[in-house]
């Protein structure tokens, strides 16, 4: 049986955590979360988003890799998937939201070397939600650091997500609107998901791009 690497992404809110663990119970699978409240940077980023922000950025892209490093080799074969609530190249798509010209050229050359021989998905699932539903999510789960949030943050977050996967070629993208469906009130609708995956490795998946 061979193991299928999922990555569950999507703008701040979107539900990329709540759907990877509904996913993994459903399917049985590997769960990877990322640990972002651990970082010791991101409550100080928030409030002072220019002093904080290469610091935070470099301390999640070592973090990411380590954990992806560390996970992803050890997969059980029984396990048909492993389903993860992040991809590595998050850190080059919020890299462009928070550093300036001068700090993103050298980040970008440490995210390079990175990216190399950090493993490939076999599945990205984008979860589009417009920002109102967006800060409504991050209100709701009151996180005091996040209550800042305005929401042209998070429409320059998806406006990078969108130029990333319109120029990327590696992976497969399912790019699913969720501002009508909720999974979490409603679990039935985690079928919905099932079926597009299955669906999607049925009929043999291939890179994409968005046009």
């Amino acid at each position: 049986m061979s193991n299928k690497y999922i990555c569950i992404e999507g703008n701040i809110g979107s539900g990329k955590t709540s759907l990877a663990k509904s996913l993994s119970q459903r399917l049985q699978g590997k769960l990877v979360l990322e640990e972002f409240e651990e970082n010791p940077f991101l409550q100080k980023f928030y409030k002072d988003p220019t002093r904080y922000a290469f610091q935070l950025e470099l301390s999640f892209l070592a973090e990411r890799f380590q954990q992806i490093q560390i996970e992803t080799p050890n997969r059980d074969l029984f396990q048909e998937f492993m389903f993860s609530d992040y991809m590595i190249e998050k850190c080059l798509i919020f890299s462009k939201n928070n550093l300036d010209d001068q700090s993103i050229q050298l980040y970008r050359k440490l995210y390079d070397i990175i990216l190399k021989s950090t493993p490939k998905p076999d599945l990205i699932i984008y979860l589009h939600k417009d920002s109102e539903q967006l800060l409504s999510n991050i209100e709701k789960r009151a996180r005091p650091y996040e209550q800042d949030i305005k929401a042209k943050y998070l429409e320059d977050i998806y406006n990078n997500y969108v130029t990333y996967f319109k120029q990327q070629n590696q992976y497969p993208i399912l790019f699913v609107d969720t501002n009508e469906i909720d999974f979490i009130k409603d679990p039935n609708q985690i079928d919905s998901f099932i079926d597009l995956i299955n669906k999607s490795f049925e009929i043999g998946l291939h890179p994409i791009r968005l046009d």
